[in-house]
């Protein structure tokens, strides 16, 4: 296992354009964008055509083309990789729903089982995606914390570690941002922005 200053300072020798860095970096990171990508897909049927390693491998190109790398710690490169796999499943989704019939969003229920993803329930994915999103205007925190708790797979107490607080304040904002996510899923119109 790597050391996480390890990858703080091959993410640094990557921003001054070392190409060696960003080779040294996959060998480390692709385990832990792998464990990422398994906890988004991991209730997807099994002859759905988008599997892990594809979610890794093209989140790994995505994080690559970055014209300016300047990833402050390994902390911000996970959790902007996380970022990056749910654009890609919500790019995904968009075209699964396109697909099938287009048309108005459907309102629905928060519940964990929607970040488990499946292209039956592309619909679900769209409406949690949009409502996180604006969670994350409002309270950057809290959507930080389903982000990585949901779509990143950790457990509290690594996601108290990787953003620095304590596991009460990761289970307080969880409960929050999941309260507020279900009622901005199943009532958008009657929405109030939650405080921090």
């Amino acid at each position: 296992m790597d050391e996480p200053g390890d990858v703080t300072h091959l993410l640094a020798d990557w921003a001054r354009g070392d190409s060696a860095a960003l080779n040294s970096l996959a060998a480390i990171v692709y385990a832990e964008l792998r464990k990422i990508a398994d906890a988004y897909l991991r209730r997807e049927r099994s002859t759905h055509t988008l599997q892990p390693t594809a979610l890794v491998n093209e989140a790994w190109i995505r994080l690559v083309r970055q014209d300016n790398p300047s990833f402050q710690s390994r902390k911000h490169f996970f959790a902007f990789a996380a970022t990056i796999m749910r654009r890609i499943l919500v790019d995904h989704a968009r075209s699964v729903r396109s697909e099938k019939r287009g048309g108005d969003e459907t309102r629905v229920q928060f519940s964990p089982e929607i970040v488990d993803y499946a292209a039956t329930r592309a619909d679900e994915f769209l409406a949690l995606d949009q409502a996180l999103t604006r969670l994350a205007q409002a309270s950057p925190r809290k959507a930080q914390v389903i982000e990585l708790r949901y779509f990143g797979g950790l457990e509290i107490q690594e996601t108290a570690d990787m953003m620095g607080v304590s596991t009460a304040t990761i289970t307080r904002e969880q409960r929050t941002a999941e309260a507020w996510l279900s009622h901005a899923m199943s009532k958008p119109e009657e929405l109030e922005m939650p405080e921090g």
